[in-house]
C-alpha cells in the first residue's frame, strides 16, 4: 500500500542525512516525503508560497482543489485510507475557515488529518492584519494539537511532532500554523525521524479475563468501527470470528472490515439501522466493541445498552473513552491491529449456542440486504433498481463513498463491502464529502472501481471537485439521487411538525449536463425504465479509465431504502 509508515532503515537515513542551508517551507516539504506522504491536498495561498515552491520539484503530488472544505475532505479521506494521516494545505482566514468542516469529521470521525494552515508574518501578528486570525482560539477545541512555527529552525521537528499527534491515541486532527516569513528564513536541512506511534496491546489479564466472559456467554457480540485497522488485520478478525462462529456487527458507516457476505458479518447498528439490529444490543450477553465505543449512534441516542448489569469490553487506544455510554466490563488500550494479534491466539470451544446465535443473525441480515428486483417499474427512477442493476456489475473490490442525507441508506443495505475502508463516509453527518471522498479514492486506488453516492442537496455541495478529478485522472461513479429536497430534515420535519413543510425544498439544474462540462460523461435519468441502460452505460464509462461518469436520477419523494 502507499502511504506507507517509515521503515527502521528510512528513519537511521533521515537522521544522518548530509545538511545543507534549505529554507524551512522546503524543509516542512522533505520532512512530508520522510513520512512517506505521497499526496497533498491544496488550495493555495500567499502566505505558504515557500511550500508551494519546495512541492514544485517533490516527489510529492499536489491536488490542486477548488474549495478548502473539499481539500479537507480530500486529506480526511486519505487518512481513512492509509496507514498515515492526510494532509491537506490551505491559506489564513477565510481558507482556514472553510477547511474547518473537514476538521470536525476527522475529530469525530477519529481520523489522521495533518492540516497546514498559512499565517501573516511572525512580526504582523495582533495588529488585526490582513486575515489574521488565532489558530489556537479558532481550532483548539476541535483539533487533536494546534502547533505554530514560530522558529524556522524547529520545522522539521513540528512536522514530526503533527504526523505523530494526528496517529498517536485516538487518531485525530492536527492544525500546523506556518508564518509567512519563518518558512522562508534558511536552516540547517536536517529531517527530524519519523516518531513512533505505541499500539498497546492485552496484557495477560486482558487477555485471560476476555477468554473467560467468551466462555460464560451464549450469545456474544463483536462490534468493530473506527479508521485505526489495516487491511491484514481485518482479514485475521474476519477469520478467527468465522472459525470461532461468532458474530460482528458494524458501527455506523464502518462496513467491510468484516465482508458484507463473511457468514459472520450481521448487520449496521447506526441510523437508519434495519429493525431487527434494533434488539442486538440487549440480547446479547457480551459485546466486544473493537475499535469504536458504545456512542450515541450505536446506542440510539444513549438509550440502548444502558444496564448496568450487561457486560461490554471496549478496545480502544484511547484511555479517556470519549463518547462511550452505558456499563463498561473491561477496557483493553489497544489498536485493533494488536489486540487481533493477541486474540488470533485465542482457540476456543465454538458452541452449539454460539452458531444458533449467528445463523440466526445472520439469516436476517442476508434476508434484509438482498437485492430487490432488477426489472424497471412505473414512474420516475427508483434507487431499488439502480442497486439492484449495478451491484452484479460491480468488481469484487469496489468501493462506495457517500456524505450525509437518506441516499446513503440504499448504499448501507446493498453495497457489497468486502474489505477494510471500502465504504468510506463521515460519520458527522457532514454533507459534501461524497465527490470528494471518491476523487481522493479514485486517485490512491485508480485500478479499483469508485462509486459515490451523493444527494441534490448534498451534491452541490462540493460537487465543484469533479473538476479536480477531471485534472488528476480520477474516474468514479458519481450517483446523484435527485428528489429536489433535502430529504433527511423534510423526514424529522414531517415527523416533528406535520403538513408543514418549510426550508427543505429544492430547486436544482440538470446534473448530467453539469458533468459534461467538467469533462465527465453525464447520462440523465428521469424514468425508471431508463435506469438498466443507464447503468450499464455508466459502468463501461468508468471501467474505460479515461471519465468520470455521473448518473443523474430524478427520483420520488417518498422513496425510502427502508
Amino acid at each position: 500500500m502507499t502511504g506507507a509508515i517509515p521503515t527502521i532503515e528510512a528513519v537511521t537515513a533521515a537522521k544522518h542525512q548530509t545538511t545543507q542551508r534549505k529554507s524551512a517551507g522546503h524543509v516542512i516539504v522533505e520532512s512530508l516525503e520522510a513520512h512517506g506522504v505521497e499526496r497533498v491536498h491544496i488550495v493555495p495561498g500567499e502566505s505558504f508560497l515557500d511550500v508551494l515552491d519546495g512541492l514544485h520539484e517533490s516527489s510529492i503530488e499536489t491536488v490542486i482543489c477548488r474549495h478548502e472544505g473539499g481539500a479537507t475532505y480530500m486529506a480526511e479521506a486519505d487518512g481513512k485510507l492509509l496507514p498515515i494521516p492526510g494532509v491537506a494545505m490551505v491559506t489564513r482566514g477565510p481558507g482556514a475557515a472553510n477547511a474547518h468542516v473537514g476538521l470536525h469529521t476527522a475529530w469525530q470521525d477519529s481520523t489522521a488529518l495533518v492540516l497546514f494552515v498559512g499565517l501573516i508574518p511572525f512580526e504582523h501578528r495582533e495588529k488585526e492584519a490582513f486575515q489574521e486570525f488565532d489558530p489556537k482560539q479558532w481550532f483548539g477545541s476541535g483539533a487533536k494539537r494546534v502547533m505554530v512555527l514560530d522558529h524556522p529552525a524547529r520545522a522539521s521537528e513540528v512536522v514530526a511532532e503533527a504526523m505523530f499527534a494526528a496517529s498517536a491515541g485516538r487518531p485525530g486532527p492536527v492544525v500546523v500554523g506556518l508564518p509567512e516569513d519563518i518558512i522562508k528564513m534558511e536552516v540547517d536541512g536536517a529531517i527530524h525521524p519519523y516518531i513512533p506511534v505505541a499500539s498497546g496491546g492485552m496484557t495477560v489479564e486482558d487477555w485471560k479475563s476476555l477468554r473467560q466472559s467468551l466462555l460464560e456467554s451464549e450469545k456474544p457480540l463483536f462490534v468493530f468501527g473506527g479508521n485505526d485497522w489495516t487491511h491484514a488485520g481485518a482479514e485475521q478478525f474476519t477469520k478467527w470470528l468465522e472459525d470461532h462462529s461468532l458474530p460482528a456487527a458494524a458501527e455506523w458507516r464502518c462496513e467491510g472490515t468484516v465482508p458484507f457476505d463473511s457468514p459472520s458479518y450481521v448487520g449496521p447498528l447506526g441510523y437508519g439501522r434495519p429493525a431487527f439490529s434494533n434488539k442486538l444490543l440487549e440480547e446479547t450477553d457480551l459485546i466486544v466493541f473493537v475499535g469504536t465505543v458504545p456512542g450515541d449512534v450505536i446506542t440510539s441516542g444513549f438509550t440502548g445498552r444502558q444496564n448496568w448489569d450487561q457486560r461490554n469490553f471496549i478496545v480502544t487506544i484511547d484511555p479517556d473513552l470519549r463518547g462511550r455510554s452505558g456499563p463498561l466490563s473491561h477496557q483493553i488500550v489497544s489498536k485493533p491491529d494488536v489486540f487481533i494479534r493477541d486474540l488470533v491466539r485465542m482457540d476456543l470451544p465454538v458452541k452449539d449456542s454460539w452458531r444458533e446465535w449467528t445463523q440466526e443473525l445472520r439469516g436476517q441480515q442476508e434476508e434484509f440486504s438482498a437485492l430487490p428486483s432488477a426489472t424497471p417499474g412505473e414512474g420516475k427512477a427508483s434507487m431499488d433498481t439502480l442497486m439492484a442493476n449495478l451491484v452484479p456489475l460491480l468488481p469484487q473490490d469496489a468501493m462506495v463513498t457517500f456524505g450525509a442525507g437518506e441516499h446513503t441508506n440504499w448504499a448501507h443495505r446493498y453495497f457489497p463491502t468486502r474489505g477494510y475502508a471500502s465504504m468510506i463516509s463521515a460519520r458527522n453527518g457532514s454533507m459534501g464529502y461524497s465527490v470528494p471522498s471518491a476523487v481522493a479514492a479514485a486517485l490512491q486506488y485508480p485500478e479499483r472501481f469508485v462509486v459515490t453516492i451523493a444527494g441534490d442537496g448534498e451534491f452541490l455541495m462540493n460537487g465543484q471537485e469533479l473538476a479536480t478529478a477531471t485534472q488528476y485522472g480520477a474516474t468514479p461513479l458519481v450517483i446523484v439521487s435527485d428528489n429536489q429536497e433535502y430529504g433527511t430534515i423534510r423526514t424529522h420535519q414531517e415527523r416533528d411538525y406535520p403538513g408543514r413543510v418549510s426550508g427543505t425544498q429544492l430547486q436544482n439544474p440538470d446534473f448530467a449536463k453539469l458533468a459534461e462540462a467538467f469533462g465527465g460523461v453525464g447520462i440523465r435519468v428521469e424514468t425508471d425504465a431508463e435506469v438498466p441502460d443507464a447503468v450499464r452505460r455508466a459502468v463501461e464509462v468508468v471501467k474505460e479509465g479515461k471519465q468520470f461518469a455521473l448518473l443523474h436520477l430524478i427520483t420520488d419523494q417518498r422513496q425510502k431504502a427502508f
